[in-house]
């Protein structure tokens, strides 16, 4: 009697696919925190201020633009309304449907700056 022997196929998964994933809120706080030698605390309250100074910025009284130094260029954009429009043609479901009206709205776009495009 003849036995056929079964070859299993090794696979070898690579070390080198596991994801970076994002710092979270508490490990930025930390990092912050252990780099600067100030309190959790002290930090919290300097991005609280930032936020502050952000929300008078880009709001209906301020300038509409906030810069954050080296890094990015924070501003307020506002976008039209559009109208409503009829029997539109879609090609992809290949039929004609209706659109409706988009009101005005504000939009806030980032920019970043010449330092931050060459850190990445």
């Amino acid at each position: 009697m003849a036995k056929k022997k079964a070859k299993k196929k090794a696979t070898k998964k690579s070390a080198k696919t596991t994801e970076v994933k994002a710092r979270t809120k508490t490990q930025i706080m930390a990092g912050i925190a252990d780099d600067t030698g100030l309190s959790r605390k002290e930090v919290a309250s300097v991005f609280e201020c930032m936020a502050g100074m952000i929300k008078k910025d880009l709001g209906n009284r301020g300038p509409g633009t906030f810069t954050v130094p080296g890094l990015m260029k924070v501003k307020k954009k506002v976008v039209k309304k559009r109208p409503a429009r009829k029997n539109v043609w879609l090609p992809l479901m290949q039929e004609f449907r209706d659109i409706p009206a988009k009101p005005a709205r504000k939009a806030v776009k980032f920019t970043p700056l010449k330092a931050l495009k060459e850190m990445v």
